[in-house]
């Protein structure tokens, strides 16, 4: 399971020309799923992502984490994040897992952050989305949860 984690002070997705989800200050996830993954990437992930402490405290320094920075998280579902660009021109996306079992791990994932005290706000899956967003930084991290790197 890979993501891009983004702090942003807002960030929302439209699909045609709705809205189908907003926040404000957070976190923003784009969330990729392998063939490889288990529920035990999910919950790494979970928690890894919950508690990164990316956001200021009162001193300036990246102590807090979402939740104590008063932030939810939005997760988009992108299984680009899964591509290998290593070879040729052509991202290789071989290691993605079929759509089936990536929006069961994504939804699983979403509930998991759930029970760990945010407030969760999601894309559509499988629909081609436009995602706005307002970084904060920048801040972007990449997770791999079997840290790859």
């Amino acid at each position: 399971m890979r993501a891009v984690v983004q702090r942003v002070h807002e960030a929302k997705v439209v699909v045609g020309d709705s809205t189908v989800s907003s926040m404000q200050t957070g976190l923003l996830i784009y969330l990729g799923i392998s063939k490889q993954d288990t529920a035990e990437d999910v919950t790494y992930m979970a928690k890894k992502i919950r508690h990164l402490r990316v956001f200021s405290d009162d001193k300036g320094k990246p102590n807090r984490d979402v939740k104590e920075a008063n932030g939810d998280i939005m997760v988009v579902s992108a299984f680009t994040t899964q591509a290998d660009a290593r070879k040729g021109r052509r991202p290789s996306l071989a290691e993605a897992a079929e759509p089936e079992i990536a929006k069961q791990f994504y939804e699983h994932f979403c509930d998991v952050l759930g029970e760990l005290g945010v407030t969760v706000h999601t894309g559509k899956f499988r629909e081609h989305m436009d995602v706005v967003s307002s970084n904060d930084g920048p801040i972007c991290i990449l997770i791999d949860s079997k840290k790859a790197f």
